[in-house]
């Protein structure tokens, strides 16, 4: 059986086809508008169009499968949430992961929700669901989905399923396996609205029959329960074990880790995911590749890169944050960025700034095994950064243990990856 992963990222849709030993066949993407504001703190989004181009992409998909059965995971961004009628179809725009409307819901759940649940945030789907029945009513409603429950609800004609990962944040309780009784209670008659929850990479069932006749697939294509988009970016790298980090370098700095038991830190974004019979920790700090682009475009950091002495420390202590306030592995709004002296030499300040960071990066890793997760021996990078051969060489200097780029970084590829340990093609985290 082939694998397609499709992922529902920010700026746009991409989808990857793997043969049946987990090759890579075929790759296709389309572009995605901005998010639509209007009041601040808003971002709402169409639905339609995200169906729309699934469709073309598993069209094209469909001609490299010659007739063929596919597994179909779905991944898409992390609490991006939608009402539903009775016939799968939103009632309204879906609001954003980035949606923060939700501000009044704060108090609402602080005084209900565990402080070790995820829904803490007015980007919640928790704060997200809280806010619509308050504001705006529920009325025509039957069902609440994230992003990629959705697609995968229209892919088998069925809206009944939503996976642990994107359950998270509106108020799933990962550890005991179920929706809570504070959620319940909260939301009385409403609590209708909250699907059965499944394991990430369960089998859902086949692809609607008339779904596949108008797609030109096989109906025998099965679809498989997705995960967040930077869930699919940890599966895409290929890490099984729970002594290899996986470090994310872009804008901000993320770190993910697979510990054998669960970590909760709320005050430090700390949230565990279960993933394949494991635990999914980490945490994202502000620092990251926005504070280089303060300084630098892509040109001036390759041209400064290669005359950087990665061996030796610039004697800069740095603490590179795009603004006040740091999230991880500190908590405490009101840290200042520290980003001066400032040296005539350009290339030595860029050394400064990749130190500073990769000093961040060991303190997230030694704050993540503080709090139980094993000791990390080596890091795999994802992300734009992980391309700078300069900066890879100080993060090793700086976090004593070899720092290798991913063998792919592609969420896509993660999900066709989550499809494959789904139906069996490859193994999961437990075997």
């Amino acid at each position: 059986m082939h694998a397609i992963g499709i992922d529902l990222g920010t700026s746009g849709i991409r989808l990857v086809l793997l043969d049946p030993a987990g090759e890579r066949i075929h790759a296709a993407q389309r572009a995605l508008p901005a998010s639509v504001g209007g009041e601040e703190q808003r971002a709402e989004q169409n639905p339609a169009l995200w169906w729309s181009h699934v469709r073309e992409l598993l069209r094209e998909a469909a001609t490299h499968l010659n007739g063929q059965p596919a597994a179909i995971a779905v991944d898409g961004t992390s609490a991006t949430l939608l009402r539903l009628d009775a016939d799968g179809r939103p009632t309204h725009p879906a609001l954003m992961y980035n949606d923060a409307r939700a501000t009044d819901m704060l108090p609402v759940l602080a005084g209900v929700a565990p402080a070790a649940s995820a829904v803490h945030s007015p980007s919640s789907s928790a704060a997200k669901l809280l806010w619509l029945r308050r504001h705006e009513g529920l009325s025509g409603v039957r069902r609440v989905l994230h992003q990629a429950d959705w697609i995968a609800g229209r892919l088998r004609g069925r809206f009944d399923h939503m996976d642990e990962n994107n359950a998270l944040k509106l108020g799933y309780d990962a550890l005991w396996g179920g929706w809570p009784n504070w959620l319940q209670e909260t939301l009385g008659t409403d609590a209708a609205l909250l699907p059965e929850v499944v394991p990430a990479g369960t089998v859902l069932g086949p692809v609607d029959p008339q779904v596949a006749e108008a797609l030109h697939l096989n109906p025998a294509c099965r679809v498989v329960a997705g995960t967040t988009d930077s869930i699919a970016g940890f599966l895409a790298s290929g890490v099984a074990d729970d002594t290899t980090g996986v470090t994310s370098l872009g804008s901000t700095l993320v770190l993910k880790q697979l510990a054998p038991e669960p970590i909760y830190a709320p005050e430090l974004g700390i949230y565990s995911h279960r993933l394949l019979g494991r635990w999914l920790v980490g945490g994202a700090s502000n620092s990251g590749g926005a504070v280089l682009r303060q300084y630098f475009d892509d040109a001036a950091l390759e041209r400064l890169s290669d005359t950087i002495d990665s061996e030796n420390d610039s004697g800069l202590d740095y603490r590179p944050l795009p603004r006040t306030g740091e999230r991880f592995p500190v908590n405490d709004p009101e840290l200042e960025p520290r980003l001066a002296p400032r040296p005539d030499d350009d290339a030595r300040f860029l050394q400064g700034l990749f130190e500073g960071i990769a000093r961040i990066e060991r303190d997230g890793y030694r704050r993540l095994t503080e709090l139980g997760a094993p000791r990390v021996e080596h890091v795999v990078s994802l992300g734009g950064g992980a391309r700078n051969p300069v900066w890879t060489r100080i993060r090793s200097r700086i976090l004593e243990c070899p720092v290798t780029p991913a063998a792919d970084d592609d969420a896509a590829r993660g999900a066709a990856r989550l499809a494959r340990i789904g139906v069996g093609l490859e193994p999961g985290f437990t075997d």
